[in-house]
């Protein structure tokens, strides 16, 4: 049985979310599909907070030269223009829809500090609770749209191509327990990461980047995919979950110790604790080298510890559930796969090389991080350039010829699913694709490790794989494949057979297509607005 609405957005982050209050804004219908309940995603798991020029001592040129000093010379920088104008708008219009951020006792709005930035310009909600606080009220917008269906459980597989067009999805249907095709006349990706392909990461079990495999599968180019960013402090307890400790707990005063209980980042960066996230992922590994240990220390004790539990009161209790009293003793922590600064190719509205195919959020790739992303400026991604893609989705149809999504039958795979369970990951294969992923595309590179790596994944692939074990593999082959065509070390990525940054040779995005080796691009914005018309309509589907 084939379904059908006019807009398909997968994944009910927030750029999901906020693409389908942008969709059904403009009167159109939108299926929100999730393969976990709605609002799982890792907006919700989010605890630093969203970096946005709003404080009085700040503004959105200090914001953006932050950005792109962390994007380690990547960054496309109208890209990042917008996203830091354009953020001040959306945070405006999510406090105006409820969103309760962290104020001061005058009621204004609370901002504190975390690494590489310049200014105060971080909001929390509840302490350490902000993305949990960003679904809330998104959700609640949704559920008083009418044109709006949540489609939860509903794992999607596969992107539905006719014509070269992207014309709809295939996914598990909780309901009948079957595969289902649901068509419609675009398709906003926004279905996250894919920080599930490593052994250690902060990202929860949903984040397995099919959102990136399948546009891959379906002819659409990814670019940047050699850059993963390792959070440096994820908790280190055997039998507890990687949980992230957030970066604003360096930005108000915690230190990082050794086994030996003494700090060292004062040793690799002149910002010590406070240096970008890779500097301090990388120095943690090489502490842990020279000390022949397994975890190091983040120290929070010098703080009073009213001031800790209430600051971090999700951080403070899940610690406590594991036997660490943060505000007594130091949290054992190592670094942890966390964010995906590559994906899905877009221009600045998030249209991707697919017709008919828009995305947004992690799984896209704006040129906004660069090699490197900067501290919480991934929330504020998802709001404007969710935004931007729902509401070009919309604004191209009114231009295009109409689409009569009853008379093509869509291209896509026909292979039957005989078995509920196929919306899993073959066990062997997620643990198999994990370890290798962890051990030899990980924080440290080179190119022995890369081979072998990629080795691998060609045996695997050899087996006869359903669509989530495809596109798991797809995601880790893509990610090693990169990292092997790139031949210095910049921001996330760090070869040790290459380890300078390579400006003349290498300040260049990686971008891959389907039966096609890597090329360099200067930009990630493929088309201008004078000529988008003209160049969409005959890129390979």
């Amino acid at each position: 049985m084939n379904l059908e609405t006019d807009f398909i957005v997968v994944g009910s982050g927030v750029a999901g979310l906020r693409a389908a209050l942008e969709i059904a804004g403009a009167g159109a219908r939108v299926s929100v599909l999730t393969k976990e309940r709605t609002g799982e995603s890792n907006t919700e798991y989010a605890q630093g907070g969203v970096a946005v020029a709003l404080a009085e001592d700040d503004d959105v040129e200090l914001h953006e030269a932050d950005t792109t000093g962390a994007g380690a010379g990547l960054c496309d920088t109208e890209a990042v223009h917008v996203l830091v104008t354009e953020g001040r708008r959306y945070m405006r219009e999510l406090i105006e829809w409820g969103a309760e951020f962290d104020r001061a006792a005058t009621g204004r709005l609370l901002f504190t500090q975390e690494a590489a930035h310049s200014r105060r310009r971080i909001l929390h909600a509840h302490g350490d609770a902000t993305g949990h606080e960003i679904v809330r009220a998104l959700v609640a917008r949704v559920a008083a749209e009418s044109k709006i269906e949540l489609l939860p459980h509903a794992g999607v597989e596969e992107l539905l191509l006719a014509d070269g067009r992207c014309v709809g999805v295939r996914f598990l249907d909780p309901l009948v327990r079957a595969p289902r095709r649901l068509r419609a006349r675009a398709v906003v990706l926004a279905s996250g990461g894919a920080g599930q392909v490593y052994l250690h990461t902060t990202n929860p079990a949903g984040a397995t980047g099919d959102g990136m495999a399948m546009a891959y599968r379906a002819g659409a180019e990814v670019a940047d995919m050699e850059f993963v960013q390792f959070h440096p402090t994820a908790l280190n307890i055997e039998g507890a979950p990687r949980f992230l400790l957030s970066e604003a707990m360096r930005g108000e005063g915690g230190v990082l110790r050794n086994e030996e209980g003494r700090r060292f980042m004062s040793r690799y960066h002149e910002r010590a604790e406070l240096a970008p996230r890779d500097v301090v992922s990388r120095a943690i590994v090489a502490e842990l080298r020279r000390t022949a240990t397994r975890t190091a220390y983040l120290d929070m004790t010098a703080l009073e510890p009213r001031f800790v539990r209430e600051r971090f009161p999700k951080i403070y209790a899940t610690c406590l559930r594991y036997g660490v009293d943060i505000t007594r003793a130091p949290a054992p922590v190592s670094p942890a796969a966390h964010y995906t600064m590559g994906g899905v190719r877009t221009d600045l509205d998030g249209r991707t090389t697919i017709r008919g195919l828009y995305a947004a959020g992690e799984v896209a790739c704006t040129g906004v991080h660069g090699a490197n992303r900067l501290a919480s400026n991934s929330l504020l991604e998802g709001l404007v350039f969710g935004a931007r893609a729902g509401r070009a989705a919309v604004e191209d149809l009114a231009h295009d010829v109409k689409l009569d999504v009853q008379t093509d039958e869509p291209q896509g795979s026909n292979e039957p699913t005989d078995d509920w369970h196929s919306g899993e990951i073959a066990p062997p294969v997620r643990k198999r694709v994990r370890r290798v992923m962890w051990e030899r595309v990980g924080i440290l590179r080179a190119r022995e490790s890369l081979t072998r790596a990629l080795k691998e994944f060609e045996l695997i692939a050899h087996a006869r794989l359903r669509p989530p074990a495809r596109n798991f593999l797809t995601v880790a082959t893509l990610i090693a494949r990169a990292a092997l065509w790139r031949e210095e070390s910049r921001g996330a990525h760090f070869r040790l057979d290459f380890t300078e940054r390579d400006d003349a040779r290498w300040r260049v995005h990686s971008v891959a297509q389907k039966d096609s080796g890597i090329v360099a691009s200067a930009k990630i914005d493929f088309v201008t607005q004078s000529d988008r018309q003209e160049v969409l309509p005959h890129v390979v589907g």
